[in-house]
């Protein structure tokens, strides 16, 4: 895992705003600085989330920004038997048990009460397929890149589900799968993430996987004190030029890499050129450590 492959993996389920590129500038930065790739995913693992159109848009948003990817974009609605082979695998090692249980019937619990981890507790009702985080590697404790160590009991965040009653595959195992299949060595991504890492970290652990390196940056919060999302209706990004030079600069800004102010008006490969040169992560650190005092290991 020497060679830098770093990527980008967002959630079709509607088009990308200003949140959305500061998170993909940083991980295409970060990818670029060190010489490596820079792959991109659509996480559309989840179909009735993900309006028809919405993945196209995300490829021209980024192309609009000169975000250009390498290699070819990997669809996670193309990768069922990946993810089957890993429960299987799951199953096999005594971490993977089926759920028949509700969300409502534990509603009064702070963390699921691993009712089912013995035997389903209500037989003949759909079952979703779980994760026993209290088997599994603990405590997970790991490096992040720009907020130091961390150390979590994944036992104390409750059994995450792995597949959804349903039948659709939740994120954490998705995600666990694709990053090792695609040899990603770096995950860049918002802090509102780092603590679905020690699922991922007890996932990879169990698997064999290799365990990536992680940098959480520090989220985009909107005028009402919310992080941007597509949930806060924050504004998609634009796709015209004359448009595109002075947000993708304030991308810049946001991440505290203080870019000259003419370079606002300069053409897109021209921020991204000087952005590349000068990236540094220790920019980041004020904002990071206010931020750090709102997630409790």
């Amino acid at each position: 895992m020497s060679a830098y492959r770093g990527r980008f993996a967002p959630t079709p389920s509607g088009p990308l705003h200003f949140g959305s590129l500061v998170a993909a500038l940083a991980s295409f930065l970060d990818a670029r600085r060190a010489g490596g790739e820079w792959r991109l995913r659509i996480e559309d693992v989840d179909p009735p989330r993900c309006p028809a159109g919405a993945a196209d848009t995300i490829l021209r948003q980024l192309e609009a920004f000169g975000l250009h990817w390498d290699g070819p974009v990997t669809w996670q609605h193309d990768r069922h038997d990946a993810y089957a082979a890993a429960l299987e695998r799951l199953r096999g090692l005594g971490l993977a048990y089926p759920c028949s249980c509700s969300r409502k019937q534990w509603r009064d619990y702070p963390i699921y009460p691993g009712w089912c981890r013995d035997g389903v507790r209500e037989p003949g009702k759909p079952v979703a397929w779980r994760l026993r985080s209290d088997l599994g590697l603990r405590p997970v404790v790991w490096e992040d890149r720009l907020f130091g160590e961390q150390r979590f009991d994944p036992a104390a965040l409750g059994d995450v589900v792995l597949r959804r009653k349903d039948g659709l595959w939740a994120y954490q195992l998705a995600v666990v799968v694709d990053d090792a299949d695609q040899v990603t060595t770096d995950v860049v991504r918002g802090f509102d993430l780092l603590d679905n890492t020690p699922w991922q970290r007890q996932l990879q652990h169990a698997l064999g996987y290799p365990e990536p390196r992680y940098l959480h940056l520090p989220l985009i919060i909107g005028e009402d004190g919310q992080k941007l999302s597509k949930q806060n209706l924050a504004p998609a990004l634009p796709e015209q030029d004359d448009a595109v030079r002075p947000l993708l600069h304030a991308a810049l800004a946001a991440l505290d890499q203080a870019p000259p102010r003419e370079l606002a008006t300069a053409a897109v490969e021209e921020q991204l050129h000087w952005a590349v040169a000068h990236w540094e992560i220790a920019r980041l650190r004020a904002e990071a450590h206010r931020q750090a005092g709102s997630v409790t290991p």
